[in-house]
């Protein structure tokens, strides 16, 4: 229904009111793109006047509005103005003037009651102004149609006979109408290709409107939206008719939101949603001309449909083409980028308040879920939650008393549309447009993502956050977003220690210390952790500090990058057997038949949980299953692609043989493996699996089972326990809100691409170098020069591990900083701050040559 928010839903007059205020505002839409035809009219406002400055048609509604709402003067038509088709519509609907234009008349007549459209009467109207060669009567309809809530939600209904008995009920609910809407309403219901008038009354007094004809699946709409898609594609050829379209959309958007807000009108009438179905069918929507006052309009309104309506539309666009979803992606991301390039965001000015951008990513949201959800799907492949829960800190009681309590005890943070679906972005193996696409680059550069954090902690309804909609943020803010996250949360256990010793008179230990030896790395930092997580399991949450003993080092983050590669080197080393090493992938897997106890497996997943928590980049090699099985979900057949592609091609093979199976391959649902002393182990697949051969009819069975054996149920307890650690440290992060496994994978190990292009791009210089300097221009000339592990060494050197950050090496801050005038000294660096140490060395030679032996024999930490 297109009523104002001053509006009294229900009452006899309404209808009428509402035509009176739609009248009046045509013409002042009139005034203001036609004129009233007196050359010598002094209304400023009137496009006949003398000093009148044009305005484009979206300008010109926006106008009409703001003068209606104003009650400012309207000029009397002048005699000399020619009938338009708006005067001609004022002129009836006022009944005081005549027109002499009797075939005008005639064309018109017909379709001055036609308040919703169907495409047979689209056609019909087209063919009629095509013989006629005057377009005006159908842009007239349309406009009506396209920018009233009541009309366009019965238009395009889907065709279904209607019985008498229903026609009969239809026809009972109308006797309260006025005479001009139960004729429309009669009509409606004589034709069997269109719906029943629903009135704005009806709409809005709880009236089911077409429900009382169809029964609609959750999937389902009454619209038709292929005979949409038809109209659209005849109509839009036609630049005036595509005009209609665009003002409608203007006047229709702010009515819409209207009802929405204060009238919850979908409750009463699902089929208001048909409006929008109709609306994103349009595929002009991403054009310039509406990206200044239309679409943004129609987003805010779009947002504000309730929960449920929402995820209807995922469910209904879930079932549109690839390229129907890019459209709409694409339309979305147009409106944002363009709101963005055209807007100056500051710290000052923040993008978190343009309500057209906050209003496009909500829609943006609908679509990201439609994609996942029309993707390929894997929905029952559930990791179990741990059994035991993870131990509350002792601290509790007292964080309680000081208002400090943990804020997501009830668990990771998860989107409303998201439960409301069913579905996780997990879920999705494959959706139909890549997530990447859902990235908008432009926004995440003017994001200021210290507010937009606080914004998602505080969870105010008056501030949006964009990190409530993580698809359309990279990788790299979405890091930072957690690394202010990892911080607050070191500030506040250290907050906590200080305030709790100042209490009970503890030890002050504001930091999670470990003080190791470096030939005893495993065994003193695994026991110290040990006894952390069992006395105390919230002081994994605070800042790590290491201390190497015998040396001078101080933990400014080096020192931390160090020992974690130390760790990662010790644990992942075969020989120790917790874990295999696969030649042909360069990938670790868990060793089933390892001799470790649970609790190693807990400690290693602690390390890495403490490396994402304390921003350190770690050089293990998984297969992107242990990140799947991380955020909940178990391995299957696909995943032994990457895990163990020679299996995964046998079992294809087994899938694909036309020949028959049992006969020529002799399988049985029993296999054999090897334990750690290279003795064969047999395992039945199935009760007595070496008594079953393998058929053609359950090679399925048989090939899901062996990849659920080898990924789940074989390192079940290992990988139960590392997963158990994992979440000691991040389980109260908001990791499995923001990322998928695959970014996941990016956090922990870094990006394998070095592009020292940028990284040369990004440095900055100190104490009298600069990029200009001789010895500069030769230091990268040298690197440049460097062989792939020459590169990576020199990496290590200067910042503590051989891997890029999250975004690329153009994302790490690299000092060079001058070490004195030449000498034979070799480079030193501050890893922990990411600077080099440079001698002004004499020649290119000399520089090579100390630089090598630098980052070569570089190991151990001293105080300079």
């Amino acid at each position: 229904p297109a009523r104002g928010c001053g509006s009294s839903a229900g009452t006899p007059l309404e209808p009428r009111k509402r035509a009176a205020a739609k009248h009046l505002i045509e013409r002042y839409y009139h005034q203001l793109t036609e004129g009233c035809g007196n050359e010598s009219c002094s209304t400023s406002w009137c496009a006949s006047s003398a000093g009148f400055t044009r305005m484009d048609n979206n300008a010109a509604a926006v106008k009409a509005l703001e003068l209606y709402k104003v009650n400012a003067t309207l000029c009397d038509p002048h005699p000399s103005k020619k009938v338009t088709a708006s005067a001609y519509l004022e002129s009836n609907s006022a009944g005081n003037r005549k027109s002499n234009h009797k075939d005008v008349h005639s064309v018109r007549d017909n379709f001055r009651d036609v308040n919703y459209l169907t495409e047979d009467k689209v056609y019909e109207i087209l063919d009629i102004c095509g013989e006629k060669e005057d377009y005006s009567p159908l842009i007239r309809v349309l406009g009506r149609v396209f920018s009233s809530a009541e009309g366009l939600v019965q238009s395009f209904r889907r065709s279904k006979p209607h019985t008498k008995e229903e026609l009969k009920s239809l026809q009972g609910k109308d006797e309260d109408k006025d005479e001009d809407e139960k004729e429309a309403a009669a009509c409606s219901a004589m034709e069997e290709d269109s719906p029943p008038s629903s009135s704005s009354s009806r709409l809005g007094e709880g009236s089911s409107g077409g429900n009382d004809v169809q029964k609609l699946g959750p999937d389902e709409v009454s619209v038709d939206i292929e005979a949409v898609r038809r109209v659209y594609e005849r109509l839009l050829s036609n630049e005036k008719i595509e005009a209609a379209f665009l003002n409608a959309l203007v006047y229709l958007s702010p009515n819409v939101e209207c009802d929405l807000t204060y009238h919850n009108v979908y409750s009463q009438d699902l089929n208001y949603l048909n409006l929008f179905v109709i609306v994103m069918e349009n595929s002009n929507l991403h054009s310039p001309e509406y990206l200044e006052i239309a679409l943004p309009q129609f987003c805010k309104a779009m947002s504000k449909l309730p929960l449920s309506a929402l995820a209807k539309l995922a469910r209904l666009w879930s079932h549109y083409s690839t390229e129907q979803i890019r459209r709409m992606v694409e339309t979305f991301q147009q409106l944002i980028t363009y709101k963005v390039i055209s807007n100056e965001f500051s710290s000052r000015n923040l993008v978190n308040d343009d309500d057209a951008v906050v209003a496009a990513t909500r829609c943006l949201k609908i679509v990201y879920y439609a994609n996942v959800l029309g993707g390929d799907l894997d929905t029952e492949h559930n990791e179990d939650e741990d059994e035991e829960p993870i131990p509350e800190s002792s601290e509790l009681t007292l964080q309680e008393l000081l208002g400090e309590e943990r804020r997501n005890k009830k668990g990771p943070r998860v989107d409303p549309l998201e439960t409301e679906l069913g579905i996780r972005t997990n879920d999705c193996r494959r959706p139909l447009v890549a997530f990447e696409e859902f990235v908008n680059e432009p926004l995440n550069e003017v994001l200021e993502m210290d507010k937009d954090y606080t914004f998602f902690k505080v969870e105010t309804e008056n501030k949006f956050s964009f990190m409530t909609c993580p698809f359309i943020l990279n990788a790299v803010t979405k890091n930072l977003g957690l690394y202010y996250d990892n911080r607050i949360r070191m500030y506040s256990e250290r907050r906590i220690t200080v305030l709790y010793s100042l209490v009970q008179g503890q030890q002050l230990n504001p930091y999670l210390r470990l003080k190791v030896r470096r030939d005893h790395i495993i065994d003193d930092a695994l026991v110290r952790l040990e006894m952390i997580a069992m006395e105390n399991p919230a002081d994994l949450k605070k800042q790590l500090y290491v201390e190497f003993e015998g040396e001078q080092g101080v933990d400014e983050g080096g020192v931390s990058k160090e020992f974690f590669q130390l760790v990662v080197e010790e644990i992942f080393n075969p020989d120790i057997g917790m874990f295999t090493y696969d030649e042909r992938t360069k990938l670790f897997w868990f060793n089933p038949s390892s001799l470790e106890n649970e609790g190693q497996y807990t400690l290693i997943g602690i390390v890495l949980g403490l490396a994402i928590y304390n921003n350190c980049i770690l050089d293990v090699h998984f297969p992107m299953v242990v990140y799947r099985k991380l955020m909940g979900k178990k391995g299957t057949f696909r995943d032994l692609a990457d895990a163990n592609p020679v299996l995964f091609q046998s079992l294809k093979e087994l899938l694909e043989y036309d020949g028959n199976v049992e006969e020529d391959m002799m399988i049985t649902f029993q296999i054999s493996q090897t334990d750690l002393f290279g003795n064969p182990l047999m395992y039945d697949l199935r009760e007595n699996g070496d008594k079953i051969p393998v058929t053609n009819e359950n090679r399925k069975e048989f090939v899901a089972q062996y990849a659920e054996y080898m990924l789940n149920k074989s390192v079940e307890k290992q990988f139960k326990a590392f997963r158990r650690g994992f979440h000691m440290v991040t389980n109260e992060s908001p990791l499995k809100y923001l990322f998928r496994p695959e970014e996941i994978e990016l956090l922990i190990c870094g990006s394998r691409n070095l592009d020292f292009l940028a990284l040369e791009e990004t440095t900055e210089y100190d104490g009298g170098y600069s990029r200009d300097s001789r010895i500069i221009k030769e230091f990268w000339e040298t690197l440049h020069s460097f062989g792939e592990e020459q590169k990576r060494l020199f990496l290590q050197f200067t910042t503590g591990t051989d891997r890029a950050p999250v975004g690329g090496l153009g994302k790490l801050k690299m000092i060079i900083a001058k070490n004195g005038p030449d000498t034979d000294r070799l480079p030193t660096s501050h890893t922990c701050f990411n600077v080099l140490l440079l001698p002004e060395y004499s020649d290119r030679e000399k520089l090579r040559e100390r630089l090598l032996k630098a980052v070569t024999y570089a190991k151990g930490f001293g105080m300079l």
